[in-house]
């Protein structure tokens, strides 16, 4: 008799938006799409709904650590991927369990304010970030802004993208996706930078309000992905065709920058 092909578990610390939008809830929506198995550590509750952020309740460390390691001792977790981590800390003791338990993927989301501009992590998470969490990243999808405010480059360009993905490399980072979704121009642009070299990814930018979570569901899909066997190289463009799927087909849900649809119809991964 055949065994059954289990799916890749893929473990998310992130925050919790009760909205659905953005933090674990689209992670774990964005997992199932791609056929893996979501599992979740809850970082921040916080408080908001398709117009804004109004407050978040930090967890500590020691609760963040006693949700991580059940799972690790239960579970054969194939990738990581961590999104809202409000403290220096909280980084830190994160950080430290990613590399005691030896999972090969690691993709960070190093999630700074919301997309309605609420601050959500200040100068010594940041800190914390490049000393302690970058260095055992496999991949850091920062957007522009993001970028920004770690290297301190004031990025309007692809040089300026450049020089600020070299940067992060320098910190430990395996492979930097710089993500151009939040800038004003008719193209998205995006750049990976790593071992092998820079790769621009160009495609016509969508204008749409319905583009709460795309950060998340981004660094989320890659890693479940990854930890299904494909490259880095190759599971982008199939990520960022289910974004582009996903914001078309968003079902206008809430009243204000809502969620796109995590199970765009007719979507298909290709092989």
């Amino acid at each position: 008799m055949t065994e059954p092909i289990l799916p890749p578990v893929v473990l998310t610390i992130a925050g919790l938006d009760p909205s659905g939008g953005a933090g674990i809830l689209a992670d774990i929506k964005t997992i199932s799409a791609f056929g893996g198995y979501g599992v979740a550590a809850v970082t921040s509750l916080t408080f908001q709904n398709s117009h804004g952020v109004y407050g978040t309740l930090d967890q500590s460390g020691d609760t963040i650590r006693r949700q991580i390691e059940p799972l690790l001792e239960d579970f054969e977790i194939a990738a990581i991927k961590t999104g809202m981590l409000p403290s220096a800390q909280l980084i830190r003791d994160v950080a430290t369990m990613i590399e005691r338990a030896g999972v090969p993927i690691v993709v960070v989301d190093p999630v700074l304010r919301s997309s309605s501009g609420f601050d959500l992590v200040d100068e010594q998470a940041v800190g914390a970030l490049k000393s302690c969490l970058f260095p055992v990243a496999g991949l850091i999808t920062p957007n522009v802004a993001e970028a920004g405010r770690i290297t301190g480059i004031d990025i309007r360009n692809q040089t300026e993208m450049e020089r600020a993905a070299a940067f992060l490399l320098e910190l430990g980072a395996k492979a930097v996706l710089i993500t151009g979704g939040d800038a004003n121009s008719a193209f998205s642009e995006d750049l990976l930078f790593d071992e092998q070299g820079t790769t621009g990814y160009r495609a016509e930018r969508i204008r749409s309000k319905h583009t709460h979570g795309t950060g998340c569901t981004l660094a989320s899909g890659l890693a479940c992905l990854m930890a299904q066997g494909r490259s880095l190289r190759e599971s982008i463009p199939i990520v960022k065709r289910y974004i582009n799927s996903a914001i078309l087909s968003a079902p206008a849900l809430g009243h204000g920058a809502g969620p796109l649809n995590h199970f765009p119809p007719g979507f298909e991964i290709e092989d």
